[in-house]
Parts: C-alpha cells; sequence; structure tokens
C-alpha cells in the first residue's frame, strides 16, 4: 500500500472511529492526515518530540486497525457504496435484480 493509499484509508478510518480515540490521539491524527503537517510541524506546535509524534500516529492509527478488524464499519460501508453504485448505474435493470440488490444491501 503506497503512502496515498495509507492516508485515503486512515482518513476513512477516522470517520468511522474518530470519536473511539482519546482527545491527545485525535489531535494527532488531525494534524498529521486532516491538515497534513509534518512529523517536526507537529512536535513544534505540541512542543514535543518528533519521535512521540510518530509513536503517538502509529498507536492510534494501530487502535484504528484493531476497531476495523472488530467492527468491520468501514468494510461494510464500502460495499454499501458499491452496491448503490451498482443501482445507480443499472437504473434500467429488471426489477428482480434491483431488489436482489437491496436485499443484499439490507444483509450488510
Amino acid at each position: 500500500m503506497d503512502s496515498l493509499e495509507k492516508k485515503q484509508r486512515v482518513n476513512l478510518l477516522m470517520d468511522c472511529y474518530i470519536e473511539l480515540l482519546t482527545n491527545k490521539q485525535q489531535v494527532y491524527l488531525n494534524l498529521y492526515y486532516g491538515e497534513d503537517l509534518s512529523l517536526a510541524e507537529i512536535a513544534e506546535e505540541l512542543d514535543v518530540s518528533r519521535n512521540a509524534v510518530y509513536d503517538n500516529l502509529k498507536r492510534a492509527v494501530a487502535l484504528l486497525e484493531d476497531y476495523e478488524s472488530k467492527l468491520h464499519s468501514l468494510e461494510k460501508h464500502q460495499k454499501r457504496m458499491d452496491l448503490i453504485q451498482r443501482i445507480e448505474e443499472e437504473q434500467m435493470t429488471s426489477r428482480e435484480t434491483l431488489n436482489n440488490y437491496l436485499d443484499m444491501l439490507k444483509e450488510i
């Protein structure tokens, strides 16, 4: 996974689970992934070492991934969005196919 993909994934995980993190973890993630500040800029702003920023970010991302592995909110959201897109693309499809997609959505 390249850095852009990782950043996108972390941002999506933040959308799902940010409220489960401490305020401190939220601040670090928002500064790094939301405001795109460097480790050095965050360290300076928060008056901590660059290594402290790195460690806090690493732990916070690990927690987000752990929540996802247990709750699967992001995975379910992505499945729903995929089905919605398929429905929109196939509006001229038979009623039966659309009903099948709706049933799939209900199962997620």
